[in-house]
């Protein structure tokens, strides 16, 4: 690897011309979304599997919301800064290669933003709500079994969705970093 890339960023976190890295920014945003993320699929795939009336479970559940809105606020300002600090340059790479990339960041970031949206309106339509770390948040309908059963799905399927798109991110970067060899992995690595 060439020591003229590994200057990655700026003073102030940008990239600089011809780095190879994200922004300094990027990168905590991406690891600490990605270990809230996980989390959260854990406690998810966790909790549905427990019998109502638990007192746990409601704990669990809110803290599951609470944690889940955070993720979502993190995303759209990752989404934010991302836009303000761009990103750098893919390897060298075959097009289907660099298609699915594209694709699966694509498909990580709706369910980024979907999965909190749906988990959050499914919650809008029963007599609980949602709580943000305590503080109530608006209802969007009344008690709507319907509704709420149709949101929850959708979010029970998003997050299937997304638990299969992080193992084939994961294998994607373990591929380039262990086969290809390319440092594609350092442009993200803190």
């Amino acid at each position: 690897m060439s020591t003229a890339r590994t200057s990655a960023t700026s003073r102030d976190g940008r990239i600089d011309a011809g780095s190879d890295r994200y922004a300094r920014p990027l990168i905590a945003l991406h690891w600490v979304i990605a270990i809230a993320i996980i989390s959260m699929l854990c406690i998810g795939f966790y909790m549905v599997g427990l019998p109502r009336g638990l007192p746990f479970k409601s704990d669990l559940i809110n803290f599951h919301k609470s944690l889940g809105i955070t993720v979502f606020l993190l995303v759209l300002l990752r989404i934010l800064v991302r836009l303000a600090y761009g990103r750098p340059p893919l390897p060298p790479m075959r097009t289907w290669q660099r298609a699915a990339a594209s694709i699966t960041q694509a498909l990580l970031y709706v369910g980024m933003v979907g999965m909190p949206l749906t988990g959050y309106l499914g919650s809008s339509f029963n007599k609980y709500g949602t709580k943000f770390w305590g503080l109530a948040l608006p209802q969007w309908g009344s008690d709507d079994k319907h509704l709420r059963e149709i949101f929850f799905g959708i979010h029970g399927t998003i997050a299937w969705i997304m638990a299969a798109l992080i193992v084939l991110h994961f294998l994607g970067a373990m591929k380039h970093q262990l086969i290809d060899r390319d440092g594609l992995l350092r442009r993200m690595w803190p």
